[in-house]
């Protein structure tokens, strides 16, 4: 089926399977732990430029992209929020134009359905204007401001005074992207190793009869089962454990990481018509989440939202989920305080959305007034891995880093990569694999 077909389609279409594997070695090259999409971009990108070395995945899960890579909107970012010259900016806007290539080339399915961000009151406008500056310096293709008669002739039921058109952005299923990174990275020899929850890592001991292994793959990775395997490097891509992971190689805890749940609603099936693409709105930068959005997703259906409250587990995608390890985690961090403090009316806010579904629909009313609490009900949540600093800030930017000493010297970490992460993970692997062989000189 050609590519172009398979775009138009809600969702479907070929989907790229990893295959489970044993473990027939125990020593590598350089081990990747963490099978979302950024560690799963990243250990694809590292074999195509390495054919020589051996590689493998650690995964702590039985199946792939299971946390956020598999809990996201699927959105394609295009690049407008992000400070010009970051990271983020320079890895959306280079990220979805790769993003968009690879689905082209491995026949996954996307729609390029566009995005408004609209102001729904005039003193939006001022900020509406400066995103749209941002977004052309980040060299964002096609964004133009549109009237309310271009906005409803785009959304027939959205009402707003102003919006910033994104034509480029779309949407497509990252868990088949994910599952195809997957593959391309076993045909090209790399090894997968699920359920494989890595809990310590060390130097390997010397031992007294010289052992050669022990002195090429120096490095010995331990799981929850006691298992070892050993290598040379490592690179860890965690999402919600990456604080944790850096903390047990010997490497500074900083920044943490703090879970915020996502809880979305979803429009009734006979009421999807009312969304066409993404509808956003102009982000307040009082508040240090985005706000309510129409998500329409590759099944048909349309997502509403995400609120953000603390989740009370790492991984906890229900309201009753509760770590009390995480818990105690989150709560004695001075940086979490710092935030609450300063964002308490917003953070309240949040939590009384997330209990009543009339003050939710409220929120989305103010684009589509059409939309009543009968058209919704509650839908999916994911986690988000929301990196803070010790003064409560939070950590905007994508973070890299390794550490010191044998062991350090031989890590580098993901501590942070939030959303555009999805989008940008093809740009990210090319990132993170010209660092592994600047570092580890490969």
């Amino acid at each position: 089926m050609a590519a172009a077909a398979l775009r138009q389609r809600a969702g479907g279409g070929p989907v790229a399977l990893w295959r489970a594997q044993r473990r027939q070695r125990s020593t590598f090259d350089v081990a990747v732990v963490g099978a979302g999409i950024v560690g799963l971009a990243s250990a694809r990108e590292l074999v195509r430029r390495h054919p020589q070395l051996t590689f493998a995945v650690l995964e702590k899960e039985q199946e792939l992209a299971h946390h956020q890579s598999g809990h996201n909107s699927g959105v394609i970012h295009s690049g407008i929020y992000y400070t010009p010259g970051s990271l983020k900016a320079r890895l959306c806007v280079e990220g979805a134009a790769l993003c968009y290539q690879y689905c082209d080339q491995k026949g996954i399915p996307y729609k390029q359905c566009g995005k408004l961000i609209v102001a729904v009151e005039q003193d939006e406008v001022p900020r509406l204007r400066a995103l749209y500056e941002r977004g052309v310096q980040n060299n964002v293709q096609g964004l133009r401001l549109i009237g309310p008669k271009e906005i409803q002739a785009k959304e027939p039921f959205c009402r707003g005074v102003m919006a910033l058109d994104s034509p480029y952005t779309g949407i497509v299923n990252y868990k088949q992207v994910a599952q195809a990174y997957a593959e391309d990275f076993q045909e090209a020899g790399g090894t997968i190793l699920t359920d494989f929850e890595v809990t310590k890592m060390e130097m390997a001991k010397e031992s007294s009869s010289g052992s050669e292994d022990g002195l090429k793959y120096p490095l010995v990775i331990r799981n929850s089962k006691g298992e070892e395997i050993s290598c040379q490097h490592i690179v860890t891509c965690a999402g919600l454990y990456s604080d944790r992971l850096a903390e047990i190689s010997g490497c500074s805890p900083e920044p943490r990481i703090v879970p915020f749940r996502g809880d979305y609603l979803v429009l009734k099936p006979e009421k999807c018509y009312m969304v066409k693409g993404n509808i956003y709105p102009v982000p307040n930068p009082r508040f240090p989440f985005l706000g309510f959005h129409f998500t329409p997703r590759m099944d048909g259906s349309v997502w509403l939202g995400p609120n953000a409250v603390l989740a009370f587990k790492r991984e906890g995608y229900k309201w009753l989920d509760f770590s009390t390890g995480d818990f105690l985690d989150a709560a004695m961090y001075s940086g979490l305080w710092k935030l609450v403090l300063r964002n308490l009316s917003y953070g309240l806010n949040e939590m009384y959305r997330a209990c009543f579904l009339s003050a939710q629909v409220k929120e989305l009313q103010k684009f589509i007034p059409e939309v009543t609490i009968n058209d919704v009900l509650r839908g999916p949540s994911g986690v988000r891995a929301q990196a803070l600093d010790t003064d409560g800030n939070l950590v905007d930017d994508f973070v890299f880093d390794g550490g010191s000493g044998d062991i350090g010297n031989r890590i580098l970490h993901v501590r942070n990569a939030p959303s555009p992460a999805a989008t940008s993970s093809l740009a990210i692997a090319k990132m993170i694999a010209d660092e592994v062989k600047r570092r580890f000189e490969l």
